[in-house]
């Protein structure tokens, strides 16, 4: 069997799976014909936006989440209010966030940045005017635990607003628009997620 493989721009709103039990926007309601066995790599809540990987070939998940290197996940993110560089600087070093009951982790990012509003970002429906105290963050994880991202800003007061994943490893958007969908040649993806290419399938 030839293994296909893609990625979409996740649209907020939508689960990122094929079936569920409950009257939900899903990944079959994309304009397009995906193959017999195609499902999610990882996952973006409802509400969160941007790169997912899908793909008919389930050694992936093996490959990409229980190799040797944690691979690098960047995400866009608008927070309320105005970060003061002494919160940046605590958000940079490592912030607790809680996993379950009393336990709790040191989440700390790769990278950390404020940044502008890039100017090509579509809008999102009922998005609070550009004028209003807000913060974009370009924030780099090797990690993956539950609304991570979410956790972190939120101990620090600031509640997230807008969650979008631009990249995993060296795959990124690469200019889809909400909703689309890209297929890449075997090769490519596997190249882009630098994880080993299989010998066989």
């Amino acid at each position: 069997m030839k293994h296909r493989y893609f990625i979409i721009n996740k649209p907020p709103g939508m689960v990122s799976q094929f079936v569920s039990s409950v009257p939900v926007r899903l990944l079959g309601d994309l304009d397009f014909e995906f193959p017999e066995g195609t499902h999610a790599i990882g996952r973006l809540d409802s509400d969160s936006e941007g790169l997912l990987i899908l793909t008919t070939n389930k050694e992936v998940t093996q490959l990409l989440f229980c190799g040797g290197k944690p691979h690098t996940r960047t995400y866009l993110v608008r927070v309320k209010g105005r970060m003061t560089a002494n919160t940046l600087k605590r958000l940079q070093t490592g912030v607790p966030i809680r996993i379950s009951g009393d336990d709790y982790y040191i989440a700390k990012p790769t990278c950390v940045e404020i940044v502008e509003r890039p100017a090509t970002l579509p809008d999102r429906p009922g998005e609070l005017p550009i004028d209003a105290p807000q913060t974009w963050l370009l924030i780099t994880l090797t990690e993956g635990k539950y609304h991570q991202v979410r956790k972190m800003v939120g101990v620090l007061k600031h509640r997230c607003q807008r969650l979008i994943r631009v990249s995993i490893e060296n795959l990124t958007l690469e200019g889809l628009q909400p909703g689309e969908v890209r297929e890449l040649n075997e090769h490519v993806f596997f190249q882009q997620l630098n994880i080993l290419y299989p010998t066989k399938n």
